[in-house]
């Protein structure tokens, strides 16, 4: 995966000045810009589409500092009018363009590159399952995307549903892990939007009708399977943390646009001490990825 990463990366820098479409990327790539998406945000901390955008402005930058006109760098770097080029330029490195040739400094955004990098030396266990067709059943909500601590949208979300709701999840549930899950779905890792949103569903897996509950399909398919034991939340979250930057690039399977899922329980003699499984839909690389 660290060789079609620089492959992106590499086409990226060689359209600076083109617009440049999502299926152009999996084209040269052989990955689908799903999986692009979703494993160059966790690696780098931005959407693909906030990359190119920083590319755009460091290398506007130092055709400005060259002494170029402020009206042929806006629309050499695919902007539509100057008024947004000098808004997107001031925001980004807190001066006008016009300020760039005088001033003779500029914020840089270099070019990225992926390499290996071996930390720990701890294997990550995991086993590949075959769900089969299911729905989703429960109680849903876009909320922010958050790595690190508490969500409190999702605790209000989980104190919004029910005794009623929460009967039919129990009587609902015949799939596999038969387990009350948080599954997440929609996220907004976005390739021209920059939202970093996400549905957020509590519930249970089922082949049933829901009455009460909103209901998601998913279709049979392969999940890559993860526990994660330890203190509650940052265990699970280190654990998909590593996922993501770690096992995906090192493994023949992509991941697909299906929710992911897990669940937690709580260790009742150990206090914020929980168990988790953490469920990825992934699929086998394609032969030529």
């Amino acid at each position: 995966m660290l060789k079609e990463l620089n492959v992106l990366v590499d086409f990226i820098e060689a359209h600076l000045t083109e617009e440049i479409q999502p299926q152009m990327l999996q084209k040269i790539t052989g990955v689908s810009v799903y999986h692009l998406k979703i494993v160059f945000f966790h690696l780098t901390q931005m959407t693909i589409s906030e990359y190119i955008k920083q590319r755009r402005l460091s290398e506007a930058a130092q055709k400005l500092s060259q002494g170029a006109s402020v009206t042929e760098v806006a629309y050499q770097y695919g902007y539509q009018s100057l008024d947004g080029f000098t808004r997107a330029f001031k925001k980004w490195s807190g001066l006008l363009p016009s300020e760039i040739n005088k001033l003779q400094q500029s914020k840089v955004f270099p070019k990225i590159s992926f390499t290996i990098t071996v930390t720990g030396g701890n294997n990550m266990e995991y086993k590949i399952i075959e769900m089969p067709d299911f729905y989703l059943a429960g109680v849903k909500k876009r909320v922010s995307m958050q790595f690190e601590g508490v969500n409190e949208e999702i605790i209000a979300l989980a104190q919004s549903i029910t005794g009623a709701q929460r009967e039919e999840m129990h009587a609902l549930k015949n799939v596999a892990p038969l387990e009350v899950v948080n599954a997440s779905y929609a996220a907004d890792y976005g390739f021209k939007e920059e939202k970093g949103e996400l549905t957020h569903l509590i519930g249970v897996l089922t082949t049933k009708e829901p009455k009460l509950l909103t209901k998601k399909a998913v279709s049979a398919g392969l999940w890559a399977v993860f526990t994660a034991e330890g203190p509650f939340p940052e265990t699970m979250q280190k654990t998909m943390a590593k996922i993501y930057s770690e096992w995906l690039p090192s493994v023949e399977y992509e991941l697909i646009a299906k929710p992911n899922f897990s669940f937690t329980k709580m260790n009742t003699k150990k206090d914020k001490f929980a168990y988790s499984e953490i469920y990825i839909p992934i699929k086998e690389k394609s032969m030529g990825s």
